[in-house]
């Protein structure tokens, strides 16, 4: 099975983003409805030193970058995939990581109803924006640092933002029930093994994500028929967190939370995939 450059459905996409948002904006409410809101905010993550607060900042900048940047002019950078940039954004970190202090120190310093308006704000933006005409424009171009993005790749990258970030919030607030949008998980999830496959080209090895994807990855002798001799299964967000770097490897064999037979099906070389 060779892996096939995968497309997205731009109306599921706008869809799951719009759901994931909403999702996301019930949650911050909750959150800074919380009569602990003002100590959780100062809480840790597991992210560079991020609090809650800070982590919040930086939600609220990705979800609102594509409409603030919607009619950005081109500077004729060239196009990239979807798995470039996913192998790509960790490049980006410091400038995200400074971004994201300075918006919790401005936009996001003030008590918890403050926090809540200004990331409602940044949500509703988006939401307009994919309720809009603009959303369906098949010519728009985005260009950021790491090349250029179609419309509707690029927000194929808001809900891997979204999506990762939101269970990483669950994560920092000790809570595993976060709602995620199932059209969300499965583009995320597959995006993140289209990566996984473009960072270790082969067939080797089959990675399986179900309900949502399957690709081969791995040099090594590649598989054509029958049952794959090395076989990596994952759950959803199992998959997502490994391919983020929120789960190690060893860690995930260890406790069961992956499926992994075969001499070759080791996939700690190659993770994450997302930086």
């Amino acid at each position: 099975m060779a892996n096939r450059t995968r497309t997205y459905d731009p109306a599921k996409v706008r869809a799951a983003l719009a759901a994931q948002t909403e999702a996301l904006r019930t949650a911050v409410g909750g959150l800074c409805a919380d009569p602990a809101a003002v100590r959780l905010l100062a809480g840790p993550t597991g992210l560079a030193g991020w609090t809650v607060r800070d982590l919040l900042a930086h939600l609220a900048l990705q979800v609102g970058w594509v409409p603030r940047h919607l009619d950005d002019p081109q500077q004729g950078r060239p196009a990239i995939g979807l798995a470039q940039w996913a192998m790509g954004v960790g490049e980006l970190a410091p400038v995200l990581d400074e971004a994201a202090r300075a918006h919790a120190a401005e936009a996001f310093a003030g008590p918890p109803a403050q926090v809540a308006a200004a990331f409602d704000h940044e949500a509703v933006l988006l939401l307009d924006l994919l309720a809009g005409p603009a959303a369906t424009d098949p010519a728009r171009r985005f260009e950021i640092r790491l090349g250029a993005l179609t419309l509707t790749e690029m927000l194929v990258t808001r809900l891997v933002e979204t999506v990762v970030h939101a269970d990483d919030l669950a994560a920092a607030l000790g809570r595993t029930d976060f709602p995620h949008d199932r059209q969300a998980l499965a583009a995320v999830s597959r995006l993140l093994a289209d990566a996984f496959a473009a960072k270790a080209p082969g067939g080797a090895v089959e990675l399986r994500v179900p309900p949502y994807a399957v690709v081969q990855a791995v040099e090594g002798p590649r598989h054509t028929r029958g049952t794959p001799p090395n076989v990596v299964e994952a759950a959803p967000l199992t998959w997502i967190r490994l391919a983020t770097g929120r789960l190690d490897w060893a860690s995930a064999v260890e406790d069961a939370a992956v499926s992994a037979s075969g001499e070759r099906s080791g996939l700690g070389p190659y993770l994450p995939v997302l930086g």
